[in-house]
């Protein structure tokens, strides 16, 4: 799925990196704990979805290797945060949507996760 698709599905909008719309995406993981997405993301080729607007986020998917990250309940970066994604071609999006709805938008239309081993 490219990002321009995952953003019209959940109703989100660019904060940044709409250059990237047309890229793809083939999972998404929905956590607020850093050290989760650290533990169980394989496949970088995805996107985050969380409520944690800060720039660890950014680090974090950065090291994943993914490619978007979706802030839930229109939850807002800070420049901080935003710079940094920018420096490391991530697009960062934000919807009015809490995190178990978004998910379930994003699965519902095809979307989805990795399975825990």
């Amino acid at each position: 799925m490219k990002i321009s698709r995952l953003a019209e599905i959940i109703e989100a909008e660019f904060v940044c990196g709409e250059e990237l719309k047309d890229t793809e995406i083939k999972s998404a993981f929905g956590c607020d704990l850093m050290s989760d997405v650290l533990a169980y993301v394989k496949d970088g080729e995805g996107a985050l979805l969380t409520g944690l607007a800060n720039p660890q986020v950014v680090r974090t998917v950065a090291m994943m290797d993914m490619r978007c990250i979706v802030f839930v309940r229109n939850k807002k970066p800070d420049d901080k945060t935003i710079e940094l994604a920018q420096q490391n071609n991530i697009a960062v999006l934000q919807c009015k949507y809490n995190m178990f709805t978004a998910c379930g938008m994003l699965y519902e239309s095809g979307l989805r996760g990795e399975e825990s081993k």
